[in-house]
């Protein structure tokens, strides 16, 4: 199946975003540890794919638990599972069954859990038998997923004597591990950074707690990037939901996109935050940005940039290569499509020079599995006509009305089996 998109002159509209699945999944995975209905005082969840999998798995408890392409869930339910009593085996897609889990691993079982790989070393599936666990001090890498981290931590005060995690090298992605820290103490956990790398999780559980979640800065950025990316100076886009005082360390688009002249301007709007989003003809020249703690975002700057003409240069995105695919490679290949050749360096580096290649007469966009190539690369229809989406349904992972919105935006969105 594929869409082809035709862009709207004029973008004049409100979006009511989905709710932000980062949040939702670990305030999933706290209330299961709080107990049986505590679940319950849970509102606003994310209606995407990977917080359907986690509710579903954890609701069930099945002897094994397939968690598709949901990568959040696989990190974090390996921990939950491995401190929950029963034996479970969790697998996913292919591609999961390519994602390196090992670090993980190789933590949780030197905290006493019983996890065997099903298949590959390394990698999912796992089978994996839960006890309550000792806990102590562990060594981790900081420098290759914040989910590693996170699922450690929310799984540390169910143990007898807590949790000392210490963390290695480089810290990436830190806002999503302040992310965690802040969910545990809201259900009731004492957790705290003890030195620049190393975070003490006390003993005692959690308790049951009424929380709402908050709308998602990583499904903004694609409005942020419409805004960018018209000529048209009436535009503006409204999203409601969105907090100033965020948990969400990609609430950082709004300065990334000052640089491409969209402005933000928070307000109320029936009582709920809102986010106004207008043109302030001010972009700048180059742009260099790391995107360190902000990787999902990094695929929407890409875009954004290279069509708005602006070469930048972006470091920080070693993670890239261990997403839902190899997003470093997937966004070189499909920005030639466009006509933009996108460079690489040591893993961790693109950028763009203003080098140009001839672009497909009608692009069409391969999405990998990923969600978020999907959606980054949908608006660039607004700068260069008709544009093709193969595969458009993986959307649903993170934001399911995604095309339903754009429609409602004014684009023409066509689809082909």
């Amino acid at each position: 199946m594929h869409i082809t998109l035709t862009a709207p002159s004029e973008l004049r509209l409100s979006v009511s975003l989905p709710s932000s699945k980062s949040i939702s999944n670990r305030a999933q995975l706290i209330a299961a540890l709080c107990g049986s209905g505590a679940e319950k005082r849970l509102a606003n969840l994310s209606d995407c794919d990977d917080t359907r999998v986690m509710q579903l798995a954890l609701k069930d408890m099945a002897p094994i638990i397939d968690i598709g392409a949901a990568g959040t869930a696989m990190r974090f339910l390996s921990a939950f599972l491995a401190v929950t009593e029963g034996a479970h085996t969790i697998t996913g897609t292919e591609r999961m069954r390519h994602r390196p889990i090992g670090i993980l691993v190789e933590a949780l079982r030197s905290l006493g859990a019983s996890v065997k790989y099903a298949g590959e070393e390394g990698f999912p599936p796992l089978h994996i038998e839960g006890r309550r666990l000792r806990g102590g001090r562990v060594e981790m890498a900081g420098n290759v997923s914040s989910q590693y981290v996170s699922a450690l931590l929310m799984v540390g005060p169910t143990m007898e004597e807590g949790l000392t995690l210490a963390l290695q090298g480089e810290v990436v992605s830190r806002p999503y591990i302040e992310m965690t820290l802040a969910l545990m103490r809201t259900f009731g956990a004492e957790v705290a950074w003890t030195d620049e790398r190393t975070i003490r999780v006390a003993a005692g559980g959690y308790r049951p707690t009424d929380f709402r979640v908050e709308s998602d800065w990583s499904a903004a950025s694609y409005w942020y990037e419409m805004a960018a990316l018209t000529d048209n100076t009436r535009t503006e886009i409204r999203l409601p939901g969105l907090f100033r005082e965020s948990l969400q360390g990609d609430s950082a688009v709004r300065e990334m996109f000052r640089h491409l002249g969209v402005e933000t301007e928070f307000g109320d709007e029936d009582g709920t935050e809102t986010v106004r989003l207008t043109k302030n003809g001010q972009r700048a020249a180059r742009i260099e940005l790391n995107f360190t703690h902000q990787p999902d975002l990094a695929q929407t700057l890409v875009v954004s940039c290279a069509l708005a003409g602006i070469p930048f240069r972006f470091t920080g995105l070693q993670s890239l290569k261990i997403k839902e695919t190899d997003r470093m490679a997937a966004l070189q290949t499909e920005m030639r499509k466009l006509g933009y050749v996108v460079g690489e360096q040591d893993d961790s580096v693109l950028f763009w020079n203003g080098e140009r290649c001839t672009p497909q007469e009608i692009p069409a966009i391969d999405t990998y599995e990923d969600h978020r190539m999907a959606m980054a690369f949908a608006p660039a229809a607004l700068v260069f006509g008709p544009l093709r989406i193969n595969n458009p349904e993986v959307v649903s992972k993170s934001y399911p009305q995604y095309w339903s919105h754009l429609k409602a935006a004014g684009f023409d969105v066509c689809s082909t089996q």
